[in-house]
């Protein structure tokens, strides 16, 4: 892995100037995309496409502004992005990685990220708001939502919620076997700022949930 460097005099300039609240960056073009090469910043996906400071951007500013203390570990990168992490649909063949404490702590871990990922990409650094990587991982970031909520994923041994994609723009379904599954899926989605729906199966009599991410 090519190593990173250190951001130049000029870029911790910029980097100390960012917006204190959302990490917004000012700058001409090639110092911003300086810094998202160097992987201190990022770009908005919708226009105008302003740049933000990353969570190692964050650190760079945290250490100029309080250099005697220890600067804070980054949050980790979104689940679907990181290559390590992936939450649990419900719709896996077996289950692989971390299971019992390890798998909780790496869920809220994730969870933790995803929710600094709203605060530094929502206009408005909502945190109870899904952002635009969450309306692009639709069924990650719900299934992410659902585990980090404590609500149990089917696997081949038990079962438990199931989340799938579906024709409708921004929206996938979740499938739980209890009437008290199907309500605390729909429970911990409107927590995490999902709006849902509950709706009959058009085969077998069951019902599933559907869940799209609130805009306001």
């Amino acid at each position: 892995m090519r190593a990173v460097k250190p951001p130049t005099a000029a870029q911790r300039r910029i980097i100390e100037a960012a917006d204190p609240r959302t990490g917004r960056l000012s700058g001409t073009e090639a110092q911003l995309q300086a810094l998202v090469r160097a992987r201190l910043a990022f770009r908005h996906p919708r226009p105008p496409h302003a740049c933000f400071l990353t969570p190692a951007g964050h650190r760079v500013r945290d250490e100029a502004a309080a250099p005697a203390s220890p600067a804070p570990e980054p949050p980790p990168a979104p689940p679907a992005e990181s290559g390590v992490f992936a939450a649990r649909t419900g719709t896996e063949t077996e289950r692989t990685g971390a299971e019992g404490p390890a798998r909780v702590r790496e869920v809220r871990s994730a969870w933790e990220g995803l929710v600094e990922l709203r605060r530094m990409t929502n206009p408005d650094a909502a945190r109870d708001r899904p952002c635009a990587w969450e309306r692009a991982h639709l069924v990650q970031a719900a299934a992410l939502a659902l585990e980090a909520a404590g609500c149990r994923p089917a696997d081949p041994d038990r079962p438990g919620y199931r989340v799938s994609p579906t024709p409708q723009p921004e929206a996938v379904a979740v499938r739980e076997p209890t009437p008290e599954g199907i309500r605390a899926c729909a429970a911990a989605l409107e927590r995490a700022g999902w709006q849902t729906s509950e709706h009959a199966e058009p085969r077998g009599g069951g019902r599933c949930v559907l869940a799209s991410p609130r805009r306001v």
